[in-house]
């Protein structure tokens, strides 16, 4: 290769050649800094320029250079396929360079003799036919099985064959994946001709060595060569059969390989597990890999074609072996004794399990997938032929009455209770060593995908709901048989309560539970003898299943009392792995539906203090926050009887908070302890609130590195704070008030949290209105509130809108009209009231025309979003008539002609308004409009009856009285209404803000009746009233609106 001539220059003025290419893949790929940094400089300014993707691959294809440069340039190549390959992308690589890469992808990698490269290459391929096959490159599928076919020649190259087993392995691996109809349905239309060849090179390997292994021979090198060939075809077959056949069992080569698999599945068995084997460990591990394969293709035919599974030959007996290989397992599994002393070091965890535990974990997925396939069989919305139907109604059948027998249902139940739910000798020793790591790993219940206690308690479960008739009698005749106090066979007996646990819904109308804690629970953890500590542990367990589903009111005073003795460490027997189980499962007791606070206080000290103190004991984090949680559930439970713990409980969390470091997880409980202890204790949680608000300050700080984490939880808690804090005469913090400007910048960081920002804002309104309201808040807030209005969900601009009516009652109420005018000047010059006004004209605009071809403006509103701003405008009419004219007066177009299709959208909408408050709101809004005396409004004296008519109806409708309205209150509520139990200061502030609403103080008959007065005295009185307004009215609305009496 020619490298000679190069200049250090900057990365723009090397030109592009294989030579200086080398050398900056050299460079990239030294141990010197400067070079690397160079290198790496280079080749990324090469990155968009033609020919540099050619050129990386025939670097990768000179066989005399560095592996390590090839290496890189391979790699290289991978990210810009990732990168510039598809067609859309920017800087995307051209037509040319596609081309010439293409065209030397498959023969680079089948002569490729180092394994690594050849793997790089093969996912190079494999990527590019994900973007490729098979519209610009048609033959990548039907290159490599040629390759194939010639390579299982004799005296063809020794390299070809697995170099083309691994790139076909990876391109079938990235087709797989595709989600493309047309993708699969090219992978399925070559799949028949993949697989017949694969097969081919499959059986002919497999005979190949078996042979060998049989009967010896000299070429050992080549028996080992054929293992690993076979392993790599076994693979592709796997694949291929699963994602290349919708319908595998209709293919008449795939029964006839599943007769040759299922025939080897034993034979390879038989092999791996033949004691003393003379093979070496290299050989035993590929044979291991062939059985691992095979019990993979198994359990995905399972799941993924169950019909085609079970129509498969002799597919039922493949699920009975599995079963035999688990009972057969389940002889040495569990632990004989509880004493650790005496159980050795077998069964402690290894690296990878042994291969029977494997196969047996195989062999469990797979009976759960039968059963969900009878069961719970997977709904697809695409339409079946007859065939498919009929197959899958064969499918169930069969399964259901040829394999889940009564026998086998009940040996499984059996095996599954007495052996896989027994502790292991290393769950024992590990418990004793490393108590915290194998508490967390118990409690965190490894994925039952992956271990086989964990998905045998899935299994039992499967068994026990779908087969209560065969299985609950026998589960219970081996209950009885050991819940009693005198049964110290400790290891099955805690195999027997975990069934008894796990399927509490199946059992609890046979099982009297509240008899069995009095009988046997109490008597058994009070027992001071060895191993008992496992019963302990159990016991917690079980009551934490049970808590909901059966246990009476008069025994949960027994159950709490459990856990507080289960908690204190001064019983020898109280290990820590005891303890953490009963604070965990204490949660479980607290968020039980029926938890009366009451019944529990009693154990409340010790029980609190306790958890207190083994939460400063573990170690773990994961630990800690668990048991923090639980705390946290027992606050908010409590409520205000949390007060007297308080000081112990807030004085816990300062040193989590350190240790936490940059764990935000702990941070997030903590902040959700700190919201339930505020709710929880009420205004009394107000000395609290200091040393609270600058966690929150750094929480919502946006520079603060923490925001993003704990952002929602401190929203949460300052909602609290808020809501706790007492109402005046006492006064507002000023640190509290100091907070209220960092809510602005909150209003633009998404709609995650927007919600929560509009309620604390309307926390702050009910607070300290005089704060809200001030010039230096209200108005940047009205801008904020103005960019949300019109662009959020309807629920979420109804927050908006109904936040404005709050601050025009605020207005109101801090000083009266003055005060309103002067807030909506500042809403006209926000933009707020022009986007209001324009919702509302677009909706009239579209109210104008019908029909199919109507043209509806873009900004139109409707429904409950018209509402919401109609009654933006009517808390501002109510307030001030004046001051609601003066500001339509702002819309261009002149006052009268706005005011006519205003009050022609407002008047047609009323009965559009489901909410009576709303109606009777606009109802008052739309009388005090004639105290203008304008004819606008008075030439509206049909639709005015007509409203009124409509809402005096409805709101007297069911009274006697007809005198007021059913919204008229009393000034407060009756004091047999109110709660007993201490309320939050903003409970009662909402309460006062609702009683002291004019929709609830005016009553509307004597409303109308004055206002109606006024208007007719105005006008001259009765006479000139009816001449000039009264004689346009239809006849029927003037009937019927003095039909209630009103005048």
């Amino acid at each position: 290769m020619e490298v000679e001539g190069l200049i250090e220059v900057p990365g723009e003025a090397n030109p592009l050649t294989e030579g200086i290419l080398f050398l900056m893949l050299k460079s990239a790929a030294s141990n010197n800094p400067q070079q690397i940094q160079t290198g790496t400089k280079q080749l990324q300014t090469w990155e968009t320029k033609k020919g540099f993707y050619p050129l990386l691959q025939t670097v990768f294809m000179d066989s005399y250079l560095p592996k390590d440069i090839r290496y890189l340039a391979i790699i290289q190549l991978k990210i810009g396929i990732d990168k510039y390959w598809r067609k859309s992308a920017s800087n995307a690589i051209s037509k040319e360079d596609k081309a010439v890469i293409r065209t030397r992808l498959l023969q680079s990698g089948i002569n490729e003799a180092d394994q690594r490269l050849a793997l790089q290459n093969a996912l190079v391929v494999a990527k590019i036919a994900r973007f490729e096959y098979p519209n610009e490159w048609p033959d990548a599928i039907t290159s490599i099985i040629q390759i194939l076919r010639s390579a299982s020649l004799p005296g063809a190259n020794r390299l070809y064959l697995p170099r083309a087993l691994l790139i076909l392995l990876h391109i079938i691996k990235e087709l797989s994946t595709g989600r493309l109809m047309r993708t699969r349905a090219s992978l399925q239309s070559v799949t028949p001709e993949i697989f017949s060849v694969l097969g081919q090179v499959y059986v002919q390997k497999v005979q190949r060595w078996q042979a060998f292994l049989r009967d010896g021979g000299d070429d050992e090198g080549g028996a080992l060569e054929d293992i690993e060939h076979s392993l790599l075809a076994l693979k592709l077959i796997r694949r291929i059969l699963i994602t290349g056949y919708e319908f595998p069992n209709r293919d008449s080569d795939v029964p006839e390989f599943w007769s040759v698999i299922r025939a080897q599945f034993g034979d390879f068995l038989t092999i791996a597990t033949h004691e003393n084997s003379p093979l070496s460990p290299d050989v035993q591990q590929l044979v291991e890999k062939h059985l691992m394969q095979l019990s993979k293709l198994h359990l995905q035919m399972a799941q993924l074609h169950p019909q085609a599974f079970v129509l498969l030959p002799d597919t039922l007996n493949l699920v009975r072996d599995y079963w035999s290989l688990i009972s057969k397992l389940g002889e040495t599994y569990g632990s004989k004794s509880p004493d650790v002393s005496k159980i050795g070091t077998d069964g402690d965890e290894q690296d990878e399990a042994p291969l029977l535990e494997r196969l047996a974990l195989k062999g469990l997925l797979l009976i759960r997938a039968c059963l969900k396939m009878v069961f719970y069989p997977a709904q697809v919305f695409r339409y079946k032929h007859p065939q498919e139907k009929e197959e899958r109604t064969h499918a169930i059948q069969y399964v259901k009455t040829e394999l889940f027998t009564e026998e086998l249902v009940r040996d499984m139940m059996s095996v599954i209770v007495s052996r896989y739910f027994v502790f292991r000798p290393s769950d024992l020793r590990m418990w004793e060593e490393e108590p915290d790591e194998w508490e967390k790993m118990e409690e965190g219940g490894e994925d039952y995908e992956f271990s086989i206690r964990p998905c045998s308690e899935k299994l039992f479960l499967d068994l026990a709901k779908n087969f209560k008739d065969i299985l609950i009698q026998p589960l219970l005749q081996v209950f009885y048989s050991v819940a009693t106090p005198d049964n110290e066979d400790i290891l099955f007996k805690d195999s027997v309560y975990t069934a008894v646990g796990l399927a509490a819904d199946v059992l609890h109308d046979q099982l009297d539970f509240d008899a069995f804690i009095s009988s046997t629970l109490i008597p058994e953890i009070q027992k001071q003898k060895p191993g008992y500590n496992i019963l302990r542990r159990r016991i917690s367990i079980l009551i934490g299943h049970w808590i909901s589903i059966k246990v009476s009111d008069q025994n949960k005073p027994l159950v709490y009392q459990i856990i507080q003795h289960l908690l204190d460490k001064s019983d020898p027997l109280n290990d820590q792995v005891v303890r953490v189980t009963a604070g965990r499962q204490l949660k479980n007791i607290a968020d039980e539906w029926e938890f009366k606070a009451v019944n529990f206080l009693p154990y409340a000290p010790d029980t609190l203090s306790r958890l207190m103190a083994l939460i400063t004991e573990v170690e773990l984090p994961e630990t800690k926050m668990a048991l923090l949680n639980t705390i946290s559930s027992i606050v908010e439970r409590l409520e205000h009887n949390i007060t007297p713990y308080a000081d112990n409980i807030i004085s816990l969390l300062p040193p989590l908070w350190e240790q936490s470091g940059a764990e935000h997880l702990m941070k997030q409980a903590i902040l959700t302890m700190l919201c339930r202890l505020t709710n929880a204790m009420k205004a009394d949680s107000r000395k609290y609130h200091s040393s609270f608000l600058p966690i929150i300050r750094n929480a919502i700080d946006p520079s603060s590195d923490t925001q993003v984490y704990l952002l929602e939880d401190a929203l949460d808690l300052w909602s609290s704070i808020l809501a706790q804090t007492p109402s005046a005469p006492e006064p507002t913090p000023p640190e509290l008030l100091e907070l209220l400007p960092h809510l602005l910048p909150l209003y633009s960081q998404g709609t995650d949290i927007l919600r929560k920002v509009l309620e604390i804002t309307e926390a702050y309104l009910l607070l300290a209105p005089a704060s809200v309201l001030a010039d230096s808040f209200r108005r940047p807030l009205l801008t904020e509130l103005t960019s949300l209005l019109g662009s959020l969900k309807p629920d979420a601009n109804g927050t908006v809108t109904h936040l404005m009516e709050l601050f025009v009652r605020g207005a109101d109420g801090f000083g009266g009209e003055n005060a309103v005018q002067f807030l909506v000047g500042d809403i006209i010059s926000s933009g707020f009231f022009a986007k209001v006004m324009e919702g509302l004209n677009g909706a009239w605009h579209a109210h104008q025309s019908h029909g199919p071809n109507r043209q509806v403006p873009d900004h139109a509103v409707d429904g409950v979003v018209e509402t919401d701003y109609l009654s933006v405008l009517a808390r501002i009419g109510l307030a001030s008539p004046r001051v609601l004219v003066e500001a339509v007066a702002t819309v261009g177009g002149g006052l009268e002609p706005t005011l006519n299709w205003l009050l022609e959208e407002w008047f047609s909408h009323v009965e559009n308004m489901g909410d009576p408050p709303n109606r009777k709101l606009t109802c008052l809004t739309l009388t005090r409009l004639l105290e203008t005396g304008q004819p606008w409004i008075l030439g509206r004296l049909q639709s005015l009856m007509a409203v009124w008519t409509d809402v005096v109806r409805e709101l007297t409708d069911e009274d006697e009285d007809k005198s007021k309205d059913f919204l008229l209150w009393d000034d407060q509520p009756a004091a047999n209404t109110l709660p007993t139990d201490p309320e939050a200061p903003e409970d009662v502030r909402r309460r006062n803000l609702i009683y002291s609403d004019p929709v609830h103080r005016i009553n509307l008959i004597s409303f109308l009746r004055e206002h109606l007065q006024a208007a007719i005295e105005a006008a001259g009185g009765m006479q000139q009233f009816q001449h000039e307004w009264l004689e346009r009215v239809d006849r029927d609305v003037v009937k019927g609106f003095g039909e209630l009496g009103i005048l």
